[in-house]
């Protein structure tokens, strides 16, 4: 009774860890019904089956060029279940980057998905840090596929002569977003925030040192 017990509870310890993603779907389709949004799930509800249309599968909204005019000269635009109906419950979000003439997206995480990146016009380099301080980078051209495992900082440059065009394919509805900027130099500080930031300028010089020590692997 007891090995049974034992057997159970790890079958079921395991069946939960490879079960660490979106919940799979149990209908054919469900595209978001945005009309109960004080009801909070993990994920969306969804839409009665008979109001369900085609024009609930489709998305224009990464047919438009992002706007550039900004510091990192770059946009990105990220489309989840939320603004796209039917992406719900299908574990898949999707994006467009657009990179101006040095362009840059700045070191950010995905805590709930990995990212499959696409090159759609020009030339960028595009790379993930692992956690031993491993750099992956590629140079990626038009028609290139680039793979950034789930939650590793990763980041996208123009290094060509023209703008830089790059489709995204994210493995959860709602990835999420961590950016290491965001949260060090955000308008309003809190107390824990500021005696951090103090602390990570008075040491800028020894992690300039410590850079050294990183491998890059192209």
């Amino acid at each position: 009774m007891i090995r049974r017990t034992s057997f159970l509870l790890a079958f079921s310890v395991y069946v939960c860890i490879c079960r660490a993603k979106d919940t799979d779907n149990l209908y054919d389709v469900c595209p978001t019904d945005t009309t109960h949004k004080k009801v909070f799930i993990n994920g969306y509800p969804c839409r009665n089956p008979a109001e369900i249309t085609a024009s609930d599968f489709k998305s224009s909204t990464l047919s438009k060029e992002g706007d550039t005019d900004n510091f990192q000269r770059s946009s990105t635009t990220l489309v989840t279940a939320a603004e796209f109906a039917g992406l719900n419950t299908l574990g898949l979000s999707v994006a467009r980057t657009d990179l101006d003439i040095d362009g840059v997206v700045i070191p950010h995480a995905h805590p709930r998905a990995s990212e499959m990146m696409f090159v759609g016009k020009g030339v960028v380099k595009a790379g993930f840090i692992d956690t031993k301080r491993q750099v992956f980078e590629k140079t990626l051209k038009e028609g290139d596929v680039f793979i950034v495992p789930r939650g590793l900082l990763h980041y996208t440059l123009n290094s060509g002569f023209e703008l830089a065009t790059v489709y995204s394919v994210l493995s959860s509805q709602n990835p999420g977003l961590l950016s290491i900027s965001d949260a060090m130099f955000a308008p309003v500080f809190s107390d824990p925030m500021k005696e951090l930031t103090k602390k990570l300028f008075s040491r800028s010089m020894f992690g300039m040192n410590q850079m050294k020590n990183v491998t890059l692997f192209r």
